[in-house]
């Protein structure tokens, strides 16, 4: 490994420095008793990069990520992984912003789909869609609950036109899943993998949805009235086993990263930094229903 930069009384890494790893990556930034901490960037040989803030040889604290797809996370991180609020750019345009828990899309966020430009916004639950939720479209928007990622159970499409249609969505087998022939199986195959599922029934879960499609049931059409709408969805609870790290680390005026200021933006401007205002609100939420 090659290194060059500031160490202490023994000889650690300590102060700024940047170093050449043995598998190729590179480091510059800050250093604490041979660790990476404080603010860095770190550049790995696979393409990928990471900038922002270090706890530990960890990434821990604020930072952007950039892979070599194209891809870029740009949020707060823990213990390596993304937690806390962030936002995700995905190659094909969509862009997922709201809240991580140990890497995993995990309490209330946003998925925006580029190709059809429509909006969910609800709640995951360890990176699946899960409970109360809406979907965006240009001209109508839909109220209602998710079951892993699907649309499940009562709910009502509101429209521009000041009127809403309720019913309820069902999920039912997907027909282009259906094997030609089914029901005409041997009976002593049937009988062998009902004694099979018989064993396994214990130990795996049932998982209603799936091979299953959702499909809509509509009942009637009302005027909107908002005491009509499903529930909302509300931030999940979190329970971190891990402790914190210590706030140790050294500060520097030498080496800069810039990171990108909370400020409006002009009109036409670049919003790739909007998720830093949307931070700062998602932050102060908690503070202000504890303080009303």
């Amino acid at each position: 490994m090659v290194y060059v930069g500031k160490r202490n009384a023994d000889g650690e890494r300590h102060g700024e420095g940047w170093a050449v790893l043995p598998n190729g990556d590179f480091y510059e930034g800050c250093y604490c008793r041979g660790m990476r901490n404080g603010k860095g960037l770190y550049v790995f040989k696979n393409g990928s990069r990471y900038e922002g803030e270090w706890r530990r040889a960890m990434k821990y604290g604020v930072g952007k990520m950039l892979y070599p797809d194209g891809s870029r996370y740009e949020g707060d991180w823990r213990h390596d992984l993304k937690q806390g609020f962030g936002a995700y750019y995905y190659p094909n345009g969509d862009i997922y912003e709201g809240a991580w828990f140990k890497g995993k899309r995990h309490g209330l966020g946003t998925y925006f789909f580029a190709e059809y430009q429509i909006k969910f916004m609800g709640t995951w639950l360890e990176g699946v869609i899960q409970g109360p939720g809406q979907i965006i479209y240009p001209r109508y928007r839909y109220h209602g609950s998710w079951l892993k990622s699907k649309p499940k159970g009562p709910g009502c499409f509101v429209f521009d036109t000041n009127c809403m249609q309720h019913g309820f969505y069902l999920l039912i087998k997907d027909p282009d899943l259906e094997e030609l022939g089914e029901g005409e199986e041997e009976k002593e195959d049937k009988e062998v993998k009902e004694e099979r599922m018989g064993e396994e029934e214990e130990e795996l879960e049932f998982d209603e949805t799936a091979g299953k499609i959702a499909t809509w049931r509509a009942r009637n059409v009302t005027a909107y009235m908002a005491e009509f709408l499903p529930p909302e969805p509300v931030p999940l609870p979190i329970h971190d086993s891990v402790p914190s790290l210590t706030d140790e680390s050294i500060e520097t005026d030498i080496i800069v990263f810039e990171m990108p200021s909370v400020v409006a933006e002009e009109e036409g401007a670049d919003d790739n930094d909007s998720w830093l205002m949307h931070r700062q609100k998602f932050l102060e939420e908690p503070e202000l229903k504890e303080n009303a």
